[in-house]
């Protein structure tokens, strides 16, 4: 192992400054940094000029400057690494290290999003193969991976941000909006269930009425402009959450499962009110996770005491129940503060953002509430969130659906179901876990690439990440600037090839890392 570790090593340090070393040369032939002086109409233009080629070596020819800029990545080795000056005179290492937080908070979230929901509805399509489920994905799938995401982004600007906080003013929903939005939940949900076509429409009308009177009361109680879940939608969401995990798990024919998930859910609920005095106004990051802890450490003391038989399994559906079952309860934490937040001053009424990322109008009282500024983060994520999660999604749904349909025309899983194993176990134990093989390359990279930002996202909301530093640094013709987003994304992609094969081992048991 460590032989084949040191050898990866090797290699990984050959790819990384071997692409470094032709794209510093490319970027220097191609770009002029002094190019902006030749309209200039200042007088000590000459003497700005010879500061600049003086600053940054532009006298140098770039294979030999390569390496009086490389002398400052290795410099990092012993705790000084120098990337150089921008043209503006700003240490690199100092922009990235701003621009890094940002595009960490802007992409991450959405790239969860498109993988947990891409990945599960990829599985789901291909279980049900041609059927109108699949036929309908298919078909959002391709359109939404042929969608310019600047235009997404338009959208989402007009319809979700200025026509919402229009809408907030009188937030009472029409009838035949009602009506249509009940009639699309009626129909996804159908599609999830399927099943025969007296079955899938009895699924629609009991979804469209259940989706009908959700939002029926939503728009005569005027939710929107004082949003809680409180106990009612918490208790609803943690029995769901259980029905799903009993479902992964051990199956909802499992009667002691059902007693882990659904008495873990419970329990939640229960803890609801308790648990608001450790979320105080001035609470922090350590208080949401006291939270998480008490929560989990429930569904663990549940599972436990249900049976000494199979006894990890229902711990495992309890931790699982009680971690999705504490994330509503955070939510209504954060959504109890939006009445505060949009009548204050600095939001006036319009909480959703078209730009930014984050209001700098907010008082010191108000940031000093955790859930206040908290909420402030979240609103300015949410459109840009949902643009690159729209984009992301429909390329996962496609990989995984034919990563699985492979799988399920195996050999090993005609066997398991020879041999008389649940369809739930064939697909969970055996189909579920050997697609995710091809995945993980994917994924892995995915998150690799998230140092390299969303230009074109990050520009249309105006966040300044690493996709916007990348693109001033072209634009501007700033070479160390654009080696420095370049080494920071080559090193993570060669970190993350090599976390892939690592997990191959750990995914599939047969791979084994040989000398």
């Amino acid at each position: 192992m460590l032989a084949y570790i040191s050898r990866r090593f090797g290699m990984m340090l050959v790819v990384v400054f071997g692409s470094s070393f032709f794209a510093y040369n490319l970027q220097a032939y191609s770009s002029d940094p002094l190019a902006a002086f030749g309209e200039s109409t200042e007088i000590n233009k000459n003497y700005l000029m010879a500061k600049m080629i003086r600053d940054l070596q532009l006298d140098v020819p770039p294979p030999i400057r390569y390496f009086s800029w490389l002398r400052g990545i290795v410099s990092g080795l012993w705790g000084d690494l120098d990337l150089g000056l921008t043209t503006s005179k700003i240490p690199v290492a100092e922009m990235i290290a701003q621009a890094i937080p940002v595009t960490v908070r802007l992409v991450i979230t959405s790239t969860f999003l498109a993988i947990i929901l891409g990945v599960s509805v990829g599985m789901i399509t291909a279980m049900r193969q041609y059927s109108r489920f699949d036929y309908v994905m298919t078909f959002i799938s391709f359109l939404l991976f042929s969608l310019p995401i600047f235009w997404v982004a338009v959208l989402l600007k007009e319809f979700m941000a200025i026509q919402f906080n229009d809408f907030l003013e009188d937030p009472v929903i029409p009838p035949q909006v009602i009506l249509v939005a009940a009639l699309i939940f009626g129909l996804v949900i159908a599609g999830f269930v399927g099943g025969t076509r007296a079955n899938f429409f009895s699924v629609i009308a009991g979804a469209a009425v259940f989706a009908g009177a959700v939002l029926a009361f939503v728009s005569s109680s005027k939710w929107f402009l004082e949003p809680s879940l409180g106990i009612f939608g918490i208790f609803f969401l943690a029995l769901t959450n259980a029905a799903i995990v009993i479902q992964l798990i051990s199956g909802l024919d499992n009667k002691k499962g059902l007693r882990a998930g659904f008495g873990t859910a419970i329990a939640v609920a229960i803890l609801y009110y308790p648990l608001q005095t450790l979320m105080p106004a001035n609470a922090s990051f350590l208080n949401v996770l006291a939270v998480f802890v008490v929560t989990i450490a429930t569904g663990v003391a549940i599972g436990y005491f249900i049976s000494p038989i199979d006894r990890r399994v229902y711990m495992r559906i309890g931790v699982f129940t009680a971690l999705l079952s504490t994330l509503p309860i955070i939510v209504d934490r954060f959504l109890r503060e939006f009445a505060e937040y949009t009548n204050s001053d600095a939001i006036n009424g319009r909480p959703v953002p078209t730009l930014g990322q984050g209001n700098d109008q907010l008082t010191e009282e108000q940031l000093s509430n955790y859930w206040i500024s908290g909420l402030d983060v979240a609103i300015h994520l949410v459109l840009p969130t949902i643009a690159l999660t729209l984009i992301s999604f429909a390329g996962y749904v496609r990989f995984s659906r034919g990563s699985l349909l492979e799988v399920l025309n195996m050999d090993y899983i005609r066997t398991a179901r020879a041999k008389g194993l649940s369809e739930r176990t064939v697909i969970v134990r055996h189909g579920m876990r050997n697609a995710m093989l091809p995945l993980t390359t994917i994924l892995v990279n995915d998150f690799a690439g998230l140092f390299g930002g969303a230009i074109i996202t990050e520009g249309v909301f105006a966040w300044k990440g690493m996709g916007q530093v990348f693109n001033d640094a072209i634009r501007n013709y700033d070479l160390n600037l654009f080696m420095g987003v370049f080494m920071i994304s080559a090193f993570l992609t060669v970190i993350a090839n090599f976390v892939a094969d690592l997990l191959y081992g750990v995914v599939d048991p047969r791979i084994r890392i040989r000398k």
